[in-house]
Order: C-alpha cells, then structure tokens, then sequence
C-alpha cells in the first residue's frame, strides 16, 4: 500500500506513458474543446468505434461471443422524458451509483470472492471517496452493454463506467467526462517471429465476426488474409491449431487474454485510438455532477494517478 492510498502499490509493469505536461496540455483541452483528443489515426472514412463486447460470467470470460451494435441508432430507445438523479440528491442519498462491467479483466470483473476490481472500479472507488468522502459509499450497478448508457438517462445510475467510447450518436444521448483511458485496435499472438503489424502482411489474422476491427485491419494490412471467428473461445482454439498467426481486437479486452493465457502477448501498435470516459447524464441541471467529475478525471491524469492504475492492471499506455 501507499502512504496515504487505499489502493495496492502498481507493480512491475513498466509505465511508457505521456510526459507529464504534455498530459495536462492534452487534458486541457479536452475540456476547452469538448471533443476527444486523440482521433483516429485512420483516415474520416475508416474512423470506427472499438468493438462493443460483452463477456458472460463463465469460468473461463473468453467461452462467449460479442455483443455487437450495442446503442440503438437514434430514434430507437432515445431518452424521453427520463430523469436522472441531480447532485443534490445523490448528496442526500450519500451514496453514488455507479453502472460497471463485471466479467470485463482488467478494467472491471470478480475475483475468487466474488468482489469486483479492476481499472475502472479503481476510478470508481476513487471518485466515490473524492465526491462522497467514502470509497465505499458505491451502489456498483452490473450492466451489459447494450444497457450503459440506458442506465444513466433511466435513472438506474447516477454515471456509467464501462469501457464506453465518446461517439457523435452517443453524445446526443449522454455527456461524457474527458477520457480516462485510450483504447484502440491491436493484435495478440504467440509467434515471436511477429514483432508489428508489418510483419502481418501476407499472414492469417483471426477477427470477431461483424466487428468494426475488419476495417481497421484490412486499411492497415491489407495483404494479410482475415479469417471470422464467433468468440474469443474460437480464436484461442484456431491459434492453438495454427490456423491463424494472431488475434486482432481492442487492446484492453486483450490485455486480459494475455493474463489469462501467458503464452500470448500484445504487439506494441494501436491502429486507432478510442477514448474510454465516463459517461454522465445530459441537461444543465447535471452540471455541478458533471464537473465535478470532469475536474476529477483532469486531474487525476494530470498527477499520474490514471496511468498508474492502468499500469498496475497490465493496460498497455500511450507513448510520446
């Protein structure tokens, strides 16, 4: 423990992350513009959202495939008349709510007692303790994906937390704080002959079947030849068989196949870059909720802490 942290020291996963006042310019402006930083490095016609997954709580979280298209396209489900909680309630209430994946490693999922960790309940503890003054003082709401932001604007939770990317749909429907964490598009393999991306022209790249990764690939390598599998299950199985020589998805759902699987790792690329934030809910009367949180995540990045949790948690971390 550190002095003073209610939170586990990071461990020996190096820390290649932004310098720091190249991180509190970038924050900054994130705040001034209102809009993700780091867009894409696709070109407009193959900027996508990262894959929307959601894992069942099996024994092993790779048995099941993923959840894909999960926000419905405007005018299904929109929020009509919905009322989320103001700040002065969840203040009365003494209590946040707080919508989270539970089978998502690293960022949110059980352990052995059944008790959620993870990167974003790190942020979430947190961000209890800043607002509420209790790292307990959380009512962790379990969602699947197509139900992250519906949480919010249906008064489920008060704030989502769950690997949910900022997108010009989702934006009419829901605020978001600046990002805490970007994702993007990357690949896993046991072949040590592969070093980068490059080194995948002309090879066998497994890839989850509808999912927006195919673009990513196909613009970056587009010699390699892409083979769809249903799950994650069936693209650890093809590897084993050598039917592929790598995986491509996003990086933090990755990052927890490589800890399940050590025999795998994370090639250092990132075809694209996806802001992950919190998502909060919309109308002037959340204000004082949203920047309170919106302060919070500045500058928690700003001081380090986030690319220490993400760290600790094994999630590869931006470089200069």
């Amino acid at each position: 423990m550190s002095p003073g942290s209610n939170f586990p020291d990071r461990n020996s996963v190096g820390a290649n992350g932004i310098r720091p006042a190249i991180r509190v310019a970038l924050f900054a402006a994130v705040i001034v513009a209102g809009l993700p930083l780091f867009g894409s490095i696709l070109p407009p016609q193959y900027e996508f959202d990262s894959n929307e997954i959601a894992l069942t709580p099996n024994p092993s979280p790779w048995g099941e495939g993923p959840n894909i298209g999960s926000l419905p396209s405007l005018g299904e489900d929109v929020p009509r008349g919905a009322i989320a909680a103001e700040w002065e309630d969840i203040q009365q209430r003494e209590r946040l709510r707080i919508a989270v994946k539970d089978n998502l490693r690293p960022l949110a999922f059980r352990d052995e007692l059944g008790n959620l960790q993870g990167f974003e309940i790190d942020i979430a503890r947190r961000l209890a303790a800043e607002l509420l003054g209790d790292s307990e003082a959380i009512e962790f709401v379990p969602v699947s994906n197509r139900d992250r932001l519906p949480a919010v604007y249906d008064d489920r939770a008060d704030i989502t937390i769950a690997r949910v990317t900022r997108t010009e749909v989702r934006s009419r429907l829901v605020e978001f704080s600046p990002p805490y964490y970007f994702d993007g598009t990357t690949f896993v393999t046991a072949d040590d002959s592969i070093e980068t991306h490059r080194d995948l022209e002309n090879r066998t790249i497994a890839v989850l079947d509808g999912s927006s990764t195919i673009a990513v690939v196909r613009y970056h390598a587009p010699e390699a030849r892409l083979v769809g599998v249903s799950s994650y299950q069936e693209a650890l199985a093809i590897l084993e068989a050598g039917g592929a020589d790598a995986f491509a998805a996003d990086a933090s759902v990755l990052s927890g196949w490589v800890q399940e699987y050590p025999a795998y790792r994370l090639l250092p690329v990132a075809l694209s870059v996806e802001p992950l934030g919190i998502v909060l809910p919309k109308g002037r009367q959340y204000r004082l909720l949203r920047d309170r949180v919106s302060e919070a995540i500045v500058r928690w990045q700003a001081e380090g802490w986030l690319e220490e949790r993400a760290a600790y948690w094994g999630l590869p971390l931006s470089e200069n």
